[in-house]
């Protein structure tokens, strides 16, 4: 079972992000005030969960946090301020959007800029440690694989339905064979280097 509070007698918000990773799409993040004492035997690292278990989640997330906030960088963005960065401000929106003002901040990661105001902890891998956090990686999962799934209606060659964006062989494939579209970062690697490109040349 995951631990329900760093401060338990504050109103305490947990922050994580999906998306870091992806050569494609936005990089989400959530904020999420569970009740105090908050317990669900299923919440765990969104990582570690299956598709229906996420979506079973969010909605008993949504039905039973005191405030939970989605927001997210987009690809432009990222590229002009850098991924870190971009986290690191879809994180501060989600914390903006909050209907309920925390007191503490937990957040999922090694680093974070201050929050004007709220006091924070980092913790490392802490979608697996704190309830709250391990609810914002399951909103900021599931709310970006949905957003990933309707883009892949439009650009429908690149896999999103599947990959979401991140660096699989196949993603990079099609980015080879049909360049590049605009929800791809193009601050990121998103072919190998050029010594490497006849692997590409070869499965086409």
């Amino acid at each position: 079972m995951l631990k329900t509070g760093y401060h338990i007698t504050q109103v305490e918000a947990g922050c994580d992000e999906a998306g870091r990773g992806c050569l494609a799409g936005p990089v989400f993040a959530a904020a999420v005030i569970l009740p105090r004492r908050y317990k669900n035997a299923e919440l765990d690292d969104s990582k570690k969960l299956n598709r229906k278990t996420r979506e079973a989640l969010r909605t008993i997330i949504e039905r039973d946090a005191i405030a939970w906030s989605v927001q997210a960088v987009h690809p432009e963005e990222i590229d002009r301020i850098n991924i870190l960065r971009a986290t690191i401000r879809a994180m501060h929106r989600a914390i903006d959007a909050l209907t309920t003002r925390p007191r503490h901040l937990l957040i999922d990661g090694n680093f974070f800029e201050p929050y004007p105001g709220i006091p924070h902890t980092t913790v490392i891998q802490g979608d697996g440690i704190y309830a709250a956090i391990a609810a914002a990686s399951v909103l900021a999962k599931t709310y970006r694989d949905d957003y990933m799934e309707r883009m892949h209606e439009t650009y429908p060659d690149y896999g999103w339905d599947h990959n979401k964006g991140y660096p699989t062989q196949a993603h990079r494939q099609a980015i080879f064979d049909l360049g590049p579209t605009p929800l791809h970062r193009q601050s990121f690697k998103l072919l190998p280097d050029a010594e490497q490109l006849c692997l590409f040349d070869d499965e086409s």
